[in-house]
């Protein structure tokens, strides 16, 4: 493509006109997706430019999400709308019910212009890398989710420090970015608390918890409240080779053992919140149905959302704690 000839007296900054010129190239259809630009040296040269005045516009477009850049190539065209301002990089470990719930809150509190991609690590540390290597640079900001996965901060230290939020689980290798986060060890503690009056009526308290995805906290909140009311209790990774008992109550962190749960509860015709207790952690909306509604103790992830959205609107540098509660219904 050609530039249009740069005005010296329009009293817009010449890089604001390189801006401007690509822009109007992609919304004429001049320019398409996957398309190179020309060289910072070659606009720089024929129009008589600092190469710095060039690389300011270029670094503009990259941080809308406009272009791109692939080392020891050049500048591409990554997406033919223009009116784009800002480009979200936001990395989950995965996707389930309460996740949408925060990701469309997030959604709705940006706003229109600002475009959010999502990708999934699944909690696998070769993918979690390669998602933010092969991404560097080409977003205005970064959300990631580290989940429980070990030296995050090596891939993550490769991004500009001031592009970097952390969400949900900030391990201390991450503590100096700024991050909306759960405080697991106390919420399970002070919603295991709120509910103590019903536990104390069954005999054990049995914590279904997978090292691989649950939050560590989570672990040491459980083993914290049962020594300190001297509370029988477990902790076992699945229900699937478990005949769940009368007086016991269980503390579920996923939903698929939720279900599974409650099928052996049928199975062994026993009764919900008499026979057998069930707490679940993190709220949806067919939790409030499930036979009859089931207990939970939760963060608020549309609150999550907002708080994102509105730390990196405003470029801010915060810690949030986001708030949780134990919201009781009928299963225990």
């Amino acid at each position: 493509m050609q530039f249009e000839t740069l005005k010296t007296k329009s009293g817009i900054p010449k890089y604001k006109q390189i801006v401007s010129s690509v822009e109007d190239a992609i919304a004429t259809g001049a320019l398409k997706k996957g398309d190179k630009l020309p060289s910072l040296n070659a606009i720089k040269n024929e129009h008589s430019l600092s190469r710095d005045t060039v690389l300011t516009a270029f670094n503009e477009l990259k941080n809308r999400g406009i272009i791109h850049s692939i080392v020891g190539k050049g500048y591409y065209v990554s997406t033919e709308s223009v009116h784009v301002e800002q480009k979200i990089f936001l990395l989950f470990d995965e996707l389930n019910s309460f996740k949408e719930d925060l990701y469309n809150s997030f959604l709705q509190k940006l706003g229109d212009n600002i475009q959010v991609d999502i990708f999934f690590h699944h909690f696998n540390r070769d993918v979690f890398s390669k998602l933010i290597s092969d991404n560097i640079g080409n977003y205005s900001s970064y959300v990631i989710m580290p989940a429980n996965l070990e030296e995050t901060e090596k891939t993550i230290r490769n991004l500009p420090f001031d592009k970097v939020y952390i969400l949900d689980q900030v391990p201390n290798s991450l503590a100096e970015y700024p991050a909306i986060y759960q405080n697991f060890e106390i919420d399970i503690f002070n919603g295991l608390f709120a509910v103590l009056a019903n536990i104390i009526n069954y005999e054990k308290l049995i914590l279904l918890y997978s090292e691989e995805k649950q939050p560590k906290g989570i672990l040491k909140g459980f083993y914290t409240f049962c020594n300190q009311y001297n509370m029988n209790c477990e902790v076992v990774d699945s229900i699937k080779n478990r005949t769940p008992e009368k007086g016991e109550v269980y503390v579920v962190l996923d939903d698929r053992n939720l279900i599974r749960i409650i099928k052996k509860i049928k199975e062994g015709q026993l009764v919900l919140a008499k026979d057998i207790g069930v707490i679940s952690v993190n709220d949806t909306m067919l939790k409030e149905i499930v036979e009859g509604g089931i207990t939970t103790i939760s963060t608020d992830f549309k609150l999550m959302g907002e708080k994102l959205a509105t730390m990196i609107l405003n470029k801010e540098h915060l810690k949030i704690e986001n708030p949780s509660r134990l919201i009781l219904r009928k299963s225990i």
